[in-house]
This record gives C-alpha cells, sequence and structure tokens, in this order.
C-alpha cells in the first residue's frame, strides 16, 4: 500500500528556502476559497520566475547519474527512516502470522474459513478504514509543519467520528457474511466456519477507527517509535492470549478471532498511556466540542481518494481468495492463497519501508529547493528495490518446498504452495520497484497518478489474465498467480517510465506552494493565515491588497486553520498552482 510517512517539521522540506521566504512575506492577504482569491502573488510574479528559472549547474545535475559517495550517503539517510518502519512491520506482521499458525493447528476447514473470513474483512472492512485514515496524514502533517498545533488535535476528533460512523454499514454488512459469500458461490461449510469468525472481529471495527488516527496522529509528529514498542509488546502478549483461547479455553476458531481484536485494543490502550503520560497531546489537545462536527469537506476531499488507492492493491490480492473457492477443491486452494498471501505480506514490509523512506526523501529535498537530490533519492531507491525484489525471489524459490510446513501439515495444500511460491518471487520481482515508485509519487504529491497505474495494472490487465490462466486455459490455481505477475510487470513498467520522464523542476514548484502556509504562519508576528495557491490569470493593485488587507486583519486568525486545509485540498497533480518558470527541464 502507498501510506506516506512525513518527516520532523524541522526538516528543511516544510520550510521554504530563505529567498522563497523573503518573496512571500511581502503579500498577507487572506484568502476566503480557491476560485475568487488568486490575486495574492501576482506582484510577485517576476520575481518567482527569476527566483524559480533554473541555473545550468542545476539542469546538469538533473541529468548525471548519482557518484558512488552520494548513493551511499543517500542510502544512510533513507535507511534511518526504512529501517525502524521495517522494524514495525515484522512486528506487526507477526502477529497475523501467528493467528494463521493457530488456524492451521484448528485444521484444514478452519484455516480455510479463516482466510476467507479475513479476506472478507480485508475487502469490506480494513482496507476502508484504513485509506480514509490517511487522508488526515496530509492535514496533520502540513499543520505541524506550520505549528498549527489545534488543526493537529481537530483533525484526529473528525478522523475518529469518520471512521466510527463508517464502521456502523461495515457491520452491518459483516452480520450478513454468509448470505453474501453463498451468493457469490462459495462453498456452505467453509463460509459457516468464516462467519463464526468475522462476527467475533466485529469489536476491531471501533479499535482500528481509534488507532489508526492515533498512530498517524504520532507519525506525522516524528513519533515512531513508541508504535513500535508498542507493537512488541502486544506481539508478547498474543501468542500466550492465542494458547489460552484456542487451546486451554477450546474456544476454536472463535478464540483467534479475540486474540487478533484484543491485539488492536493492547496497542491502542499502550499507545494511550504513552501519549498521556509524555504529554506530546498538550500542545495540540482540543477539548471535543461542536467544532469537530464542521469543516469535514477538506478532510473527506483527500479522504476519499486516498481509500479508494489503498483499496485498489488491497482487493486484489483478497479478490483473489474469493475465486480461489470456484476451483476444483476450495478448501485447499483457499487455505494455499492464504499462506502464500502472508507469504507476500512478509517480503511486502521491505519494499513498503522503502517506499517509506523515499517518500520522506524525496519530499524533504523538494521543499528545500533540491530537486538534484530528490532525483538522486528515486535512483538510489529503485536500485535498492532490484535488489530487494531479487532477493525475494531466490528467497521464495528456496523454500518452495518448506515454507508451507510452518503452517500446515496437508500434503494438498503443501503441493500447490511449493508450485505457486516462484510465481509469487517473479511477482515480488516487480512489485519491489512499484512499490518504491508509489513512494517517490507520494512524495511529489502525486498520489493519483500511483492509483491510475495501479487500476490499469491489476483490473485491466492483470484480472483478465488471471480469469483467462485460471478457468479458461484451465491452469487452475497457478494460473491466477499467473494473472498477479502480468499486473505486477505492467505496473512496474509504467510506474519506471512516469518516474523517468518527470519533471522535477515542476515538482519543485509544486511543493513551494505547498509549503507557503508553513512560511507565511511561522515568520509573522501577526499570526497572517497561510497563503492559498497561486492564480496565473489574476491580478490586483498594491493599494488594493492593503485596503483588503486593512478590513480582514480583525479576522485572520479565526480564518487560520480554513485557509490551510484549503492548500492542502489542492488535487492538482501534473500541473503547478505558481507561475512556472520560462524554462523547463524533463528527466529521462
Amino acid at each position: 500500500m502507498c501510506n506516506p510517512k512525513p518527516s520532523s517539521p524541522n526538516n528543511s522540506s516544510f520550510l521554504p528556502s530563505t529567498n522563497y521566504k523573503t518573496n512571500f512575506m511581502t503579500t498577507t492577504t487572506p484568502n476566503k476559497n480557491l476560485d475568487n482569491n488568486n490575486n495574492n502573488l501576482n506582484t510577485h510574479h517576476h520575481h518567482n520566475n527569476n527566483l524559480l528559472k533554473p541555473s545550468d549547474d542545476q539542469l546538469a545535475q538533473l541529468h548525471r547519474l548519482p557518484t558512488l559517495s552520494e548513493a551511499v550517503e543517500e542510502m544512510k539517510e533513507i535507511g534511518k527512516i526504512s529501517g525502524p518502519t521495517a522494524i514495525t512491520g515484522l512486528l506487526l506482521y507477526s502477529r497475523a502470522m501467528i493467528s494463521m499458525l493457530f488456524l492451521g493447528y484448528l485444521g484444514e476447514l478452519e484455516l480455510a474459513g479463516g482466510s476467507l473470513s479475513i479476506g472478507f474483512a480485508n475487502i469490506t472492512g480494513y482496507s476502508v478504514l484504513s485509506g480514509l485514515a490517511m487522508g488526515m496524514e496530509p492535514i496533520c502533517g502540513q499543520a505541524y509543519g506550520a505549528k498549527q498545533w489545534k488543526l493537529l488535535g481537530i483533525t484526529l476528533q473528525r478522523t475518529v467520528l469518520l471512521l466510527l460512523t463508517s464502521s456502523v454499514p461495515i457491520s452491518f454488512m459483516w452480520l450478513n457474511m454468509k448470505r453474501i459469500l453463498l451468493w457469490c458461490g462459495q462453498d456452505e461449510e467453509i463460509s459457516t466456519v468464516a462467519q463464526t469468525f468475522i462476527l467475533f472481529s466485529i469489536p476491531d471495527l471501533i479499535f482500528l477507527s481509534l488507532l489508526h488516527p492515533l498512530r498517524i496522529y504520532l507519525r506525522t509528529q516524528s513519533i515512531t517509535l513508541p508504535l513500535t514498542y508498542c507493537s512488541a509488546l502486544s506481539v508478547l502478549l498474543h501468542v500466550p492470549l492465542n494458547f489460552l483461547l484456542v487451546v486451554h479455553f477450546k474456544m476454536g476458531i472463535s478464540g483467534v478471532a479475540i486474540a487478533m481484536v484484543w491485539f488492536n485494543l493492547n496497542v491502542f490502550l499502550f499507545l494511550v498511556s504513552f501519549v498521556y503520560f509524555s504529554g506530546v497531546y498538550k500542545d495540540s489537545w482540543v477539548s471535543p466540542s461542536v467544532d469537530c462536527l464542521h469543516g469535514w469537506t477538506p478532510l473527506l476531499s483527500l479522504a476519499i481518494p486516498t481509500c479508494v488507492s489503498v483499496c485498489l492493491e488491497w482487493w486484489w490480492y483478497e479478490f483473489m481468495i474469493m475465486l480461489c473457492g470456484l476451483l476444483v477443491n476450495p478448501k485447499a486452494t483457499i487455505a494455499s492463497m492464504g499462506i502464500l498471501i502472508q507469504t507476500t505480506s512478509l517480503v511486502y514490509v521491505f519494499p513498503s519501508s522503502l517506499s517509506f523512506g523515499v517518500s520522506t526523501r524525496v519530499g524533504n529535498e523538494l521543499g528545500a529547493n533540491r530537486p538534484a537530490k530528490a532525483r538522486i533519492s528515486m535512483i538510489v531507491s529503485l536500485i535498492c528495490a532490484v535488489a530487494l525484489g531479487v532477493a525475494a525471489m531466490v528467497f521464495t524459490t528456496l523454500m518452495r518446498h518448506k515454507w508451507g510446513r510452518f503452517f500446515t501439515d496437508d500434503a494438498e495444500i503443501l503441493e500447490l504452495t511449493a508450485v505457486a511460491l516462484p510465481i509469487v518471487g517473479l511477482c515480488e520481482l516487480g512489485n519491489c520497484p512499484q512499490t518504491t515508485g508509489c513512494g517517490v509519487l507520494r512524495g511529489s504529491a502525486r498520489p493519483t497518478t500511483g492509483a491510475n497505474i495501479n487500476l490499469g495494472s491489476f483490473y485491466l490487465v492483470g484480472f483478465p489474465v488471471a480469469i483467462l490462466m485460471g478457468f479458461v486455459v484451465k491452469m487452475g490455481f497457478a494460473g491466477l498467480w499467473i494473472g498477479l505477475l502480468a499486473a505486477q510487470g505492467t505496473c512496474a513498467l509504467m510506474m519506471i517510465y512516469v518516474l523517468c520522464t518527470t519533471d522535477w523542476m515542476v515538482q519543485v514548484e509544486r511543493a513551494m506552494q505547498l509549503t507557503m502556509a508553513s512560511s507565511s504562519s511561522s515568520s509573522s508576528s501577526n499570526s497572517n493565515p497561510p497563503l492559498l495557491p497561486i492564480s496565473l490569470s489574476s491580478s490586483c493593485s498594491e493599494d488594493e491588497e492593503d485596503d483588503d488587507m486593512g478590513r480582514k486583519n480583525g479576522s485572520q486568525s479565526m480564518k487560520k486553520i480554513e485557509n490551510l486545509e484549503q492548500i492542502l485540498c489542492s488535487n492538482h497533480e501534473t500541473h503547478p498552482l505558481i507561475p512556472t518558470p520560462t524554462k523547463q527541464t524533463t528527466v529521462h
């Protein structure tokens, strides 16, 4: 999944250069909306063009490969971010693996039913909550950079309410899961077991509605280690808890579901304890009030597209499980698919962590007006991604006859797993670069581009190939994975093409537009509101600006949060909202 992780507000990505700051500080007229407040910086159009025009040295830097020392230094910078993130990801993965092991301990039917239930929950619930929660990340990240502490708190409250509200229809869907599965042609015995599992998982929606926003709230303030510690402690409790419920109390598949819910509850309680006793909430705390019931448009305008992007990738793997139920011997194929998806989840920890690291690095360098270094980050990260893909392919190929035994002893499941694992390795050879590429797109504020690539690759290429190979050509289980291989290969090629044709000077301009709010709010003693995007077609005289500023000076502080949210909700990804320099450069 393409999940951004913002960096510290002290980092250069949040603050424009001194020259930028000097240019923009002379214009402080507050804006009402994106359409009729485009006059603010037209006076400085000429100065901005001169400022942003790249020098010959900059142009040369945008066309060369990084030196060995530059590559090593960039690897270190990315590693500082990706390393701790990978550790946390492995801890969270271990929770899912432990649950699968206990499902395998219960038997083939329980493993198949649990896998089907988890897949259904991912499609209809977990992916939706995760995607909606990520909508708060751009707002909180930029608010933290602009020192708008209270906006952090109010956005946290709004996101929790959004997720809790979304959990209501999801719960009703889960209550009727068996009927839905039978309507889709799934095996009745497996569907009955899956229904039992998901009924006991409904409380998880409440805990995740609280946990997702809290994690993002901390992450946007560069507070990440507490989540690692809380996850580690929860994993240590997860094993004895499963043993107690499944083995000692003989609760069966319901015990596994309760233990999974309990895990998220533990993480949430540990994080809340950290927030309370550390006092990190004090600057951003906003007492619950009716304010959190208003101003939802900026959050929703970010949350809904992000949710769609997350769901596109999540849903593909879960649709694979649903298709397995239509093959011969669905118990074995669904169980094997569950094992293989757990395997891809393990491998995915590393490219996703690399993606988070390069996303932060690219964003930082673009915000600091260093497009050449942003390009170096892209190149180095893609090289690392290819290395990760090769390592994943070797791992899955060598372990194809042994890996399945960690989950089950069923001979048919083991045979299916061994046949598909080499194909999974080839998939990762494409998945690692495309996941890392998503990080580059996030860092340069182009998430819609990544979503379009995922949509075209997975659903216009991969899905038809999977249907063709699995059911028409009669390749069965292996044919479904060949469909995924086609999707990953297409996605990787399209991603590399987009990245290699990126105009990094344009991305610097777009980053400059996003950081103007930090400049105006952090450097003005009069609490001037952040500036909105600049229009190319509007004009106003300096006298008119002064008069307008005088009339609205009394209401500036009241509009600060609203304006900051508006600038963050700008959806333009391919064209900058500020005057472009006369000379553009495309990176090849």
